[in-house]
């Protein structure tokens, strides 16, 4: 899950045009055929929703800019609001057949958007005629969209993840800013010494609902060294010894400690809130959590910093990637998808516009310089240029980040069937997070047959 563009509470569906008029929220491509003029016209959804007004002003003059300079192309676009990063929402949307020609998913989504029967083959259409930063796009990217060596969607945002922390009430609670916690026993260290400040404020926040847990538990296992399916991917692998100590050590600061607030249940928005009212210590994140505190949730970016995700006695063993891209629903004709990719070329994989458009974002108070999205392999020319940009108009401390990226941590990805089985293992975390009597092997083992069950029912 994203920056992202992470996966939010769910809101009701927002519908928004451009212009004057209000775009229907029919997905239907019938009425985004050719028209008579000889123009294509193309859905696309993930417009950002009306209360992040910068940003919709941004795609909404990223739509008219590119419509200029492709007169044959009309791009509607459609916001579902909150939803985009609800992962119910967006299985419902799929199962309901409401998808956009053009619909954002995440990186763990390829397998059910296959079951749907709804995606398009875009193999033969990707290209540098479509996508002029095509070649530099990072290969590993464009595989997680790939099955049996066909393309179903386009790389449009990767992360990986690690501990975001708030410089402010590190200082407060007497700790080096320098120097954030390396270990789970660190962490929980300087937890109780930041909600010892009280006021609300919580050590150490976490995710425990919306599938949001399950992620999370993901990357903590990682951490320990973990996996959570076996290398066939036939079995769930996380009750064990590593899965036990990602639970305990939650369940010691939430009880022993009392240093993650008594608020549980928490998806992604809620704890960005928190973030951003200056009531979390520490959180596991991306880099544009931060970007995230900032333009949707009134933080400010000089608060925080980032670190490697902590291992158990030493460093961490691994930490979680992932990301998103855009699918394209089956049935478009050749000149829509090309239209598409051409639109996702402008708004999403060239430096200096759309998401790239740091001149732009720089006086905005939308954070630039962080390591993300690396989109672009190491060394290619996109990258180089991307990276240049950035720094050029760079508004944030990239000290902030120095630590995090001198420092990596090897990258796992996500399981296959991530968002379901994330649901599932929502049910442990908040379990430890919400029970002191809890029972650790209970709640791993009723989520370890759910999995496997899960699994089973696919053969």
């Amino acid at each position: 899950m994203s920056v992202p563009k992470y996966r939010k509470a769910a809101a009701s569906a927002l519908v928004a045009g451009l212009g004057l008029s209000l775009v229907a929220c029919s997905t239907k491509s019938d009425d985004a055929k050719t028209d008579a003029g000889g123009k294509v016209t193309i859905t696309v959804d993930c417009q950002p929703v009306g209360a992040q007004k910068e940003l919709l002003k941004n795609w909404n003059d990223d739509v008219v800019e590119f419509q200029r300079q492709n007169p044959n192309i009309v791009v509607k676009s459609v916001s579902v609001g909150e939803q985009c990063n609800n992962p119910p929402d967006f299985t419902a949307r799929l199962a309901g057949g409401t998808v956009t020609d053009l619909f954002y998913g995440y990186m763990t989504d390829l397998q059910q958007v296959l079951d749907s029967g709804q995606a398009m083959d875009i193999t033969e259409f990707a290209n540098k005629d479509t996508v002029p930063s095509w070649d530099s796009v990072d290969p590993a990217l464009k595989e997680v969209f790939t099955d049996g060596g066909k393309l179903y969607a386009v790389p449009v945002k990767n992360y990986s993840m690690g501990l975001v922390y708030n410089k402010v009430l590190f200082q407060r609670a007497g700790l080096d800013v320098n120097n954030p916690p390396k270990t789970w026993g660190e962490v929980r260290a300087a937890a109780k010494k930041i909600s010892a400040l009280g006021n609300g404020i919580a050590g150490y926040s976490e995710y425990s609902a919306g599938n949001t847990g399950g992620w999370h538990f993901t990357s903590l296992l990682y951490s320990q060294g973990g996996q959570v399916l076996t290398a066939d991917g036939k079995k769930a692998d996380f009750n064990n010894a590593m899965g036990k100590q990602v639970l305990q050590n939650l369940k010691d600061m939430r009880y022993g400690d009392n240093s993650m607030g008594d608020r549980q249940l928490l998806q992604w928005a809620d704890l960005l809130t928190n973030a951003g009212a200056g009531k979390v210590g520490m959180f596991v994140g991306a880099p544009d959590a931060t970007q995230a505190i900032v333009s949707q949730f009134q933080g400010k970016f000089q608060d925080w910093a980032m670190a490697p995700l902590p291992g158990q006695d030493g460093a961490a063993k691994g930490t979680l990637g992932g990301g998103e891209g855009y699918f394209f629903k089956k049935g478009l004709t050749p000149e829509q998808v090309k239209a598409g990719l051409k639109w996702i070329a402008y708004q999403k994989l060239t430096p200096g516009k759309g998401q790239f458009d740091y001149v732009r974002a720089k006086p905005q108070n939308y954070p630039v310089g962080l390591p993300q999205p690396l989109l672009f392999a190491n060394g290619s020319d996109t990258q180089k240029q991307e990276l240049e940009l950035r720094k050029a108009n760079a508004n944030v401390d990239t000290a902030n980040f120095a630590i995090f990226e001198a420092n990596p941590v090897p990258i796992n990805g996500e399981p296959r069937n991530a968002q379901a089985i994330y649901a599932v293992l929502d049910a442990a975390m908040s379990g430890v997070l919400t029970n002191p009597n809890a029972n650790i092997d209970a709640l791993l083992k009723t989520a370890e047959d759910k999995v496997n069950q899960l699994l089973a029912a696919e053969k």
